[in-house]
Parts: C-alpha cells; sequence; structure tokens
C-alpha cells in the first residue's frame, strides 16, 4: 500500500505578500480554489492510498488540521517538527512512524506547494514506479522539460532498467547557468529535479543505517520519545535538533546504489515565484492573470491580484501587483526572483508584515486586525460553534467585547453571562475569563484592547486546550 508523504515546511518568500512565515503558499489558493496542500492531496483521489501523513511546523499544525478537515481527509499523522530540518529527516520521521505501527508500506514523498495539471499522467508515472520501489529501488520523479530552466537542479538519465519502466540514475546536477541549461535540454538525457520519490520505508531507513546513521538515531529518538497531542504527533525537540540539516537528494539519492527515475510530463510546476503563477494560470485576451477586483487599460502581460481594495492599472505592461490589507507588492515580471530580498529586508527591521497577515487563524476561529496604536489594538474575533477560548488573564490590558453576530457565553472571575449582538462587556485587567460560543453559528464580535502593553505574551493561560503553552 501507498502511504502519501507530504511535506508542509517552507516560508515561500519569493510569494510575498501573499506568502507569510505564519501563513506560506501551501496553505494559499494560488492556482484554484482549493489550497495548494489541498490540492495535493485531492490529486491523489483514484489511487489506492493510506491517509496521508503530513509532516509540519509546529506553529502550522491548526491550519494543517482545518484544511485537512475541510476536504475530508483527516486520519493520518500529523508529524510537528520544532523547527524544519530540510527533507531528508522529515521523511526519515514518517518512515520510521509507519515502521512503527508495524507496517512497510510505500512512501510517496510529494511536496504541498506543487502544482501537477494532468493528473493521469501523474497516476501512470506512480504505478509505474511501484515495481521498482517494491523491489527496493528509492525512484525519483523527473520532470520532461519543455525549456531550458535555470531555477531547478537536473538529473541525468541512464538507461532503462530491465523489466520495468524506470530508468537509472547517472548523476544529480545543481541548477545551471542558461547556456548549460540549453545543452542539458537538446540532449534528452536531463530532467527537472521534482523533488517526489516512491521508496518504501524499510529502503528508505536501511540507506539512511548505511549513509546517514547520526539522522537516522535522531529520529528515532525524536519518534521513541514524541508525545500525541490531540490529533498530532510532537516529535521530541530535544532529539530531533541535534540531527542533521539535509536534503533527501543530498543526504540519499546522491550516494545510494540503488537510485531510479520515472520521466514526468504532467504538467508540473513548483510555483516559486509569481512568474510561475502567470505562466500555469489562466490569462485574458491581452495576456493578464487577474484575481479580485481589478480595472485594467491598456495592460498587458501582468499578474494582478487584489484581496482587499479595487486595484487599478493604466498603460502598463509586464507587471506583478499583488494587494493585501497590509502591503502591495509591484515588481517587474523579470525581477521577480528578488522578492525575496524584500522579505529579508523586513525580517532585519523585525517588521510584522513578513511574518503574518491581519487575519490570524486559530483553532477556535480566527482573528482580523483593525487598527493597532500606541495603547490600544482593535480586532475583529471569530469563534466557531460550539468552540472556546482557554481560561486566561492579563497583567496590563483591558478589554472590550461587543457582539455583532452570534451569542457569547462569557466568564470574567466568577461571573458568567450571556452576550448577545448588540450588547457588550468589559475584561478589567487582572481579571480571570474566557468566552464560548454555545451556538450554532459563527460568533463575531469585536474586541478592543487598551493599556500599557498589549503584545500577546501579556497572556497568562489558567488552562492550555491547545497546546499553545508547549510551543
Amino acid at each position: 500500500m501507498i502511504l502519501p508523504v507530504i511535506m508542509s515546511g517552507g516560508n515561500g518568500s519569493r510569494l510575498w505578500p501573499l506568502s507569510r512565515k505564519q501563513h506560506p503558499k501551501q496553505f494559499l489558493s494560488l492556482i484554484g480554489e482549493s489550497t495548494m496542500l489541498q490540492e495535493t492531496i485531492l490529486r491523489l483521489k483514484g489511487l489506492e492510498t493510506l491517509a496521508p501523513s503530513i509532516i509540519c511546523n509546529k506553529g502550522h499544525r491548526f491550519i494543517v488540521a482545518e484544511q485537512l478537515n475541510e476536504i475530508d481527509a483527516l486520519g493520518g499523522d500529523i508529524l510537528l517538527e520544532p523547527q524544519g530540518r530540510n527533507t531528508a529527516p522529515a521523511v526519515a520521521l514518517a518512515a520510521i512512524k509507519a515502521i512503527e505501527k508495524g507496517s512497510d508500506p510505500l512512501l510517496l514523498v510529494l511536496a504541498a506547494d506543487h502544482v501537477i495539471t494532468d493528473v493521469n499522467a501523474f497516476h501512470t508515472a506512480i504505478k509505474q514506479a511501484q515495481k521498482c520501489a517494491e523491489a527496493g529501488r528509492l525512484v525519483t520523479f523527473g520532470i520532461v522539460p519543455n525549456k531550458p530552466e535555470t531555477g531547478y537542479g537536473y538529473i541525468r538519465s541512464g538507461k532503462q532498467i530491465k523489466g520495468s519502466d524506470c530508468l537509472l540514475v547517472e548523476e544529480f546536477v545543481e541548477k545551471p547557468n542558461l547556456k548549460t541549461a540549453t545543452t542539458y535540454v537538446e540532449s534528452g538525457e536531463y530532467f527537472w529535479n521534482s523533488g517526489m520519490f516512491l521508496f518504501k520505508a524499510s529502503t528508505y531507513i536501511q540507506e539512511l543505517e548505511k549513509h546517514q546513521p547520526e539522522i537516522l538515531t535522531a529520529c528515532k529518538a525524536a519518534i521513541h520519545n514524541a508525545v500525541n497531542d490531540s490529533e498530532f504527533i510532537r516529535v521530541d525537540a530535544e532529539s530531533f535538533l541535534t540531527c542533521p540539516d539535509d536534503s533527501i537528494d543530498y543526504a540519499i539519492m546522491e550516494q545510494t546504489a540503488h537510485a531510479a527515475m520515472i520521466p514526468l510530463n504532467a504538467g508540473w510546476s513548483d510555483v516559486g515565484s509569481w512568474s510561475s503563477i502567470w505562466e500555469v494560470k489562466e490569462k485574458d485576451e491581452n495576456q493578464n492573470v487577474k484575481r479580485g477586483d481589478v480595472k485594467s487599460i491598456d495592460t498587458k502581460n501582468c499578474l494582478i491580484d487584489a484581496r482587499d481594495k479595487l486595484v487599478a492599472t493604466v498603460g502598463v505592461s509586464n507587471l506583478v501587483i499583488v494587494e493585501t490589507s497590509d502591503a502591495v507588492l509591484i515588481a517587474d515580471q523579470s525581477r521577480v526572483q528578488d522578492v525575496k530580498k524584500v522579505v529579508e529586508q523586513l525580517n532585519r527591521e523585525e517588521r510584522l508584515e513578513s511574518v503574518q497577515h491581519r487575519t490570524v487563524y486559530r483553532p477556535w476561529g480566527h482573528i482580523n486586525l483593525l487598527q493597532r496604536g500606541e495603547r490600544y489594538k482593535s480586532k475583529q474575533v471569530t469563534i466557531k460553534p460550539h468552540a472556546r477560548l482557554s481560561l486566561q488573564m492579563h497583567y496590563h490590558r483591558a478589554e472590550h467585547w461587543i457582539v455583532v453576530s452570534g451569542t457569547a457565553k462569557v466568564r470574567c472571575d466568577d461571573k458568567e453571562s450571556l452576550i448577545t449582538e448588540n450588547q457588550s462587556t468589559y475584561i478589567p485587567i487582572g481579571a480571570v475569563h474566557s468566552i464560548e460560543n454555545p451556538g450554532s453559528i459563527p460568533l463575531v464580535m469585536i474586541e478592543v484592547q487598551t493599556g500599557s502593553y498589549i503584545a500577546k505574551d501579556d497572556i497568562v493561560r489558567l488552562e492550555d486546550l491547545y497546546g499553545f503553552d508547549k510551543d
């Protein structure tokens, strides 16, 4: 049986301002209606697979669970990394966990942020790879190149393996310059390195034991000492952080004598930049890609994404324009790889715009920041039906809650009350409080915080329903 292992790490900094550290590109709907993580899972429909294992940063766990729940895909493991250690350790965690359960599945290793437009061709390639993988090969999927691309690594293929559809792998090569990439494509021997794999869990563990014993030892300890936290598995941080940071390519595929490759021609893209999104999206008669409230006059070859406001363009071409509630990006199509430099500058200045959106998702609902000043902050808070926040208090701020829709069950010290639409309540500094939505519709309210210090670390949780204090 195939166990999909979906790696859901990374920040996607070249897709700022939509992709942020706390809500990166794999959790966004950039191409279709579903998010990229959801699309990765949905395109497995039609294959016989186990429930997918997701490997993600602990800070993204509630986003992952919510998005899996939306497409009825919960049921597999959600492994939480305390900190990213690249793909080789991430997959090691999934392999060790699978063996621990008493099975030895084929691990189909996928990234959560890829686009594949020809699902039938994708399924065919997986089926072609199965025989080799079951025989002990580590199979990678080489993308048939349609142009000399300098942004991808390449795989040089060898002869066909007797009795299978797989090719031998002669070598992995780094991202080339344009002249070298052109030579690669013209030769017909080179394929883009997709970062997708199929191999038995036991085969991968054996190769780790042979070539990367430090990774295997650290990951075994991290799984052995892991803690189950609701639907999540928190791997042991102390053990995992001793693990070397390495990719599957460097750690295993370039070392093993059992590497194989299946050519894949399925409309694949890793959508690593705004230009790659422009390439795969449907365009209008002027070769523009538009989303949201956009008005364009004499505009050509542009990607315009409006998420919060009307965006109008006149007499421009070859631009990327992305608007969110707190940031606007305008970039020449030829310079989109440098968007990450903006993020680096924001990080140096410790700007929140590189970290999170104004809307922040929580397991109980979400928060939309409306306004922030020196001694105040206003937010729109939405709480799901039958959900509640942990019992807590603040030393430095008071809070005013105004219910817009729904009903709130509020505890403030020893008093409990129901607050309905157009009513409000006040939470003084130091008051022990909680709020719950007892109803069947979302509770929406406006929260105004006032005080000398209103940062999020002024939260003393007297109970921790969602494991925030473990982060």
